[in-house]
């Protein structure tokens, strides 16, 4: 595989597991450094480190509450500094279905500070050092949902239209 990112720093939130691992592994043999992000065991984790250093490239787990402005500023703060950051991809995403009569206000807290308020903070300390360098990559990973929508799932969709 080109390693056309070779020497570059990625963050990917939502990396412990599924697209967002998908993604940092890409990342990674494509050349990229890989700090991942997400929920999980110690040992999920663990693993998701392993299969994205399978590629040679170099991981590191920068854990952050994302519904937690303070601590997704951190996070971004703490992965700056183990390397400038010229991709960052926002993949962190969760969902809760029911009817919107239904709905737990804190499931829509949760829904819309996860899948769409993180990507504004993270975006919000990566850009500038981005300018600064003259490179720099944002992909936010919305869904069909931010499109189409989709019964018992009104936080989901609102969440995903706003990445769009």
């Amino acid at each position: 595989m080109d390693r056309f990112l070779q020497g570059r720093t990625a963050l990917v939130t939502g990396s412990t597991s599924g697209i967002g691992l998908a993604i940092a592994q890409a990342l990674a043999a494509a050349g990229a450094r890989v700090a991942i992000n997400g929920l999980g065991t110690a040992e999920q984790i663990d693993a998701a480190l392993a299969s994205v250093a399978a590629t040679g490239s170099e991981s590191r787990h920068f854990g952050a509450d994302l519904r937690n402005p303070a601590e997704i500023e951190a996070m971004m703060a703490a992965a700056q500094d183990w390397g400038a950051l010229d991709v960052l991809v926002n993949c962190a995403g969760i969902q809760h279905a029911a009817p919107l009569a239904e709905q737990p206000a804190h499931k829509w807290d949760d829904i819309i500070a996860i899948n769409l308020s993180a990507a504004f903070h993270t975006m919000q300390q990566a850009l500038p050092g981005m300018a600064a360098r003259g490179y720099g990559r944002v992909v936010n990973i919305a869904s069909v949902h931010g499109l189409v929508a989709s019964k018992n799932k009104a936080p989901y969709v609102a969440s995903k239209f706003g990445i769009v």
